[in-house]
C-alpha cells in the first residue's frame, strides 16, 4: 500500500548546499572577474536561489507505507478494553479501603486512656510542711534546677538536697510526670545522681566534678 506524503517542503541540506553555490560564486566574481562588492554579492545571491530551487526543494512523491502501520491500529484495538478491566479490578477495593479508615479514625480516641495514667505513674515523695529549722538548701546548685523549679519543689515540700537523694524510681516517676511546665526534668538532669553526690563528697568536691558532669 502506497501513501502520499507532502515532499514539498523545504530541504535544509538541500539550502545549505545552495548556500554554499552562492558563496562560491561570490568569490569567483570578486577574485577571478574583479568585480566590486555590490555585483559580487547580488551574482552569489542568484546563484545561490538558482540552486536552491533544485537542491532545496523535492517536488512531490509516494511513499510505501511501513508494514508496523497497518498492524498499529489493530494493537491499539486490542489494547483498548485494558484499561475497563484494570478498573473492574481496583473498584473493589475501594469498599475494605473505606472501612479500614473509618476505623483508624477512631483508634487515637482509644489510645488517650494510657497517656492519662502515665501522668500518674510513680509514688509522690515525702514532703515537709517547711524547711528544717526554717532554712531550706540551695537547690540551685543542683545542673538543671533553676529559680522556677525550685520554687515550684519548695511548693511541693521539698527543701534539702537529702529528700532528692532518698528518691527511688517510684518517686522519680511521679515527679517527672508532676513538675508543670518542666516534666521529665529530674531524670534527664541526674537530680538525684547530684543529690547523693552533694551528700557524700560536700558542696565544694560536688562543684569540681560538675565542671565536667562527674556525677
Amino acid at each position: 500500500m502506497k501513501r502520499a506524503e507532502n515532499l514539498n517542503a523545504p530541504s535544509l541540506n538541500g539550502w545549505l548546499l545552495a548556500a554554499g553555490f552562492g558563496i562560491a560564486a561570490f568569490l569567483v566574481a570578486k577574485v577571478v572577474g574583479g568585480f566590486d562588492y555590490t555585483p559580487s554579492a547580488f551574482f552569489g545571491i542568484v546563484v545561490m536561489f538558482g540552486a536552491g530551487m533544485f537542491t532545496g526543494m523535492s517536488w512531490g512523491g509516494s511513499v510505501d507505507a511501513p508494514a508496523a502501520d497497518a498492524g498499529h491500529g489493530a494493537v491499539s484495538a486490542v489494547a483498548a478494553p485494558a484499561p475497563v478491566a484494570a478498573a473492574a479490578v481496583v473498584a473493589p477495593a475501594a469498599a475494605p479501603a473505606a472501612a479500614v479508615s473509618k476505623a483508624d479514625a477512631s483508634a487515637p480516641v482509644a489510645a488517650v486512656a494510657p497517656v492519662a495514667a502515665v501522668a500518674g505513674e510513680g509514688t509522690k515523695p515525702a514532703a515537709l510542711a517547711a524547711a528544717r529549722g526554717g532554712v531550706a538548701d540551695d537547690l540551685k546548685k543542683i545542673e538543671g534546677i533553676g529559680p522556677a523549679l525550685e520554687k515550684l519543689c519548695n511548693e511541693m515540700g521539698i527543701f534539702h538536697f537529702d529528700q532528692i537523694a532518698s528518691w527511688g524510681a517510684n518517686e522519680i516517676a511521679w515527679m517527672d510526670g508532676n513538675l508543670k511546665g518542666f516534666k521529665g526534668r529530674v531524670t534527664r538532669d541526674k537530680w538525684v545522681a547530684q543529690a547523693k553526690l552533694i551528700g557524700s563528697v560536700g558542696m565544694e568536691e560536688f562543684q569540681r566534678r560538675a565542671k565536667t558532669n562527674d556525677y
